[in-house]
């Protein structure tokens, strides 16, 4: 919850010069909703893709607040954030919710950026793969394999946000090894 319009306008006056050229890497900003239609136009024609930060599983009803699949197709947003640890930690955001709204950033045409990790506790009790298991398994379970490749996997090590404590990048290449190897178990 970051960033004005006006804000946004001058983060991405600074960013945009310095994104490269070469396809090397992909850069996705992801404002808040108030600010997506002027990333969205700062951003056209150049290789920088807007994302949303959240979406909601149904396309409209009566779902005050929430914003949809449709809605954002409609800004021109290329992707959705789901299952954030924020989202999961403030907004009690259920493995069966995520079940619900990956399949539908999909049908919509939306790159979902799924993101899953473990918390402290769980990094500390060597959990880490049963809760990579529990969240991607669940997460995913309507995405048709054939379509797990269009989901951006993102590791979340929560342990490392505001507690002092830094992911190395063995600890990050360990944990996307183990996600990468659960998608191709499923994918064969």
């Amino acid at each position: 919850m970051h960033k004005t319009t006006e804000e946004t306008e001058r983060f991405l006056a600074e960013l945009l010069p310095r994104v490269p050229d070469s396809e090397q890497a992909e850069v996705v900003v992801c404002p808040p909703f108030t600010s997506l239609q002027t990333a969205i136009e700062h951003c056209f024609q150049t290789r920088v893709r807007v994302s949303a930060q959240n979406m909601h599983e149904a396309d409209q009803g009566a779902f005050t607040g929430e914003v949809s699949a449709p809605m954002l197709i409609d800004l021109g947003v290329h992707g959705v954030i789901l299952g954030h640890s924020e989202r999961r930690q403030y907004f009690a955001e259920t493995d069966e919710a995520l079940a619900r709204k990956v399949p539908v950033a999909l049908g919509a045409g939306l790159e979902p950026i799924l993101c899953v990790g473990e918390n402290e506790e769980q990094r500390d009790a060597e959990e880490t793969e049963a809760v990579l298991t529990r969240q991607l398994e669940a997460d995913l379970a309507e995405v048709p394999d054939a379509r797990l490749s269009e989901v951006v996997i993102a590791y979340e090590p929560i342990w490392a946000i505001g507690t002092g404590r830094t992911a190395t990048p063995e600890q990050a290449q360990e944990a996307i090894a183990f996600i990468r190897s659960l998608i191709d178990r499923r994918s064969d």
